[in-house]
């Protein structure tokens, strides 16, 4: 693929790799690296240490071996700013630069490491199928992993044509505005007249964007509109459940015709959290904004005296799905982060012994003074 073919490759254009988010700050920061005679370029694809960059030569393949650490999320990514060796076969990323942002998830695996999806990245788009019951849970789970990791979250509600009136579809939507607190939430759909495809279209003009979602979400038919041509492979929608199967099976990243950059993604099956206390507060922060009016600083919200939170729930507004959620998410956090953080264990084991003591004291007054004889 030579340059001449790559999008915003005209003279009007101040650096060739300005179209995939190339800017002052990123030209500062790889000054070093130019002066070695090193190539700047963009990771689109990677694919088992060897990963596809952009550059201003042009696409090239190059191995990924000198920037394989064991530490996971310190891997080249889709997204990364790299330095490439001018010549060579094969040739080398060098290294890559500070990222700006990076969008990690837990694995699966039992040594809890987290894996790295997508870095630089200024907005997130959590792709939500109408076609089947909506997963509120699973929304909050991908916007806390948004907002751990900078970028701004938007929910695009799919498949909206697949909604049978206007009316519904307005309670569903009202249903996610509830569940995402400051995010904007858009229905969209890819057929007919493709409502609300101009208003991601103008959120994702500006900068990188990631497109995240479970299988059969829509995304690659989503990325196709936004791209305004068939780049993603798409399969059809079953009737036994409106689920489409995921085709996507790498991430990658491409430039937008109307400005902005877009990396798709599979589908996840797994929204495991990374460290995203941050993230979780964010999603909840009508529960933070509460908590300010509890009696205790320390209220749990659990049975303590002047809860503003729990006060919340039996007034209906707040709902108790919410609160539920926020504890569970919350937890798991812990046992992510405390599995790495020896100090944030025995803070936990403190607490474990400190609500065992007030559980213990609350049961001796309830039985009453006794005194043996």
């Amino acid at each position: 693929m030579s340059f001449s073919s790559l999008p915003g490759s005209s003279s009007s254009t101040s650096h060739p790799l300005e179209p995939y988010g190339w800017d002052a700050g990123w030209e500062a920061e790889f000054a070093p690296y130019a002066a070695e005679g090193l190539l700047p370029g963009r990771v689109v694809r990677v694919d088992r240490g060897q990963c596809d960059v952009v550059t201003t030569g042009g696409l090239l393949r190059a191995d990924t071996a000198f920037v394989t650490p064991h530490d996971p999320l310190r891997v080249v990514c889709t997204g990364d700013w790299v330095a490439v060796e001018p010549g060579g076969n094969p040739r080398y990323v060098r290294t890559y630069l500070p990222r700006r942002t990076a969008f990690v998830r837990s694995t699966s695996s039992q040594r809890s490491e987290g894996q790295i999806l997508a870095a630089n990245v200024d907005h997130a788009v959590i792709a939500v199928s109408l076609g089947v019951e909506l997963d509120l849970g699973r929304i909050e789970r991908f916007l806390a992993l948004a907002w751990e990791s900078g970028a701004q979250p938007v929910v695009a509600l799919t498949k909206a044509d697949l909604v049978p009136d206007a009316v519904t579809l307005s309670y569903l939507v009202q249903d996610v505005e509830t569940t995402a607190p400051g995010v904007p939430v858009v229905p969209v759909s890819c057929v007919e007249d493709g409502g609300g495809l101009d208003v991601v279209a103008a959120i994702v003009g500006g900068g990188t964007s990631v497109l995240l979602g479970q299988s059969g979400a829509g995304k690659s038919t989503l990325a196709n509109a936004l791209l305004g041509e068939d780049v993603m492979d798409v399969q059809a929608t079953r009737d036994v459940d409106g689920k489409g199967r995921h085709t996507t099976t790498t991430r990658n990243l491409l430039a937008l015709p109307g400005g902005g950059v877009l990396i798709d993604t599979p589908g996840l099956r797994g929204v495991g959290l990374w460290d995203a206390e941050t993230g979780v507060s964010q999603v909840f922060s009508e529960i933070a904004e509460l908590a300010e009016r509890c009696r205790f600083h320390d209220c749990a919200h659990e049975a303590e005296p002047g809860c503003a939170v729990l006060a919340a729930i039996e007034t209906g507004e707040l709902p108790e799905r919410r609160l539920q959620s926020y504890r569970k998410l919350q937890r798991e956090n812990q046992r992510i982060v405390a599995k790495t953080d020896a100090r944030l264990r025995a803070e936990i084991r403190k607490d474990w012994k400190r609500k065992g003591a007030i559980g213990k004291a609350a049961m001796e007054a309830k039985r009453g003074p006794h005194r043996r004889s």
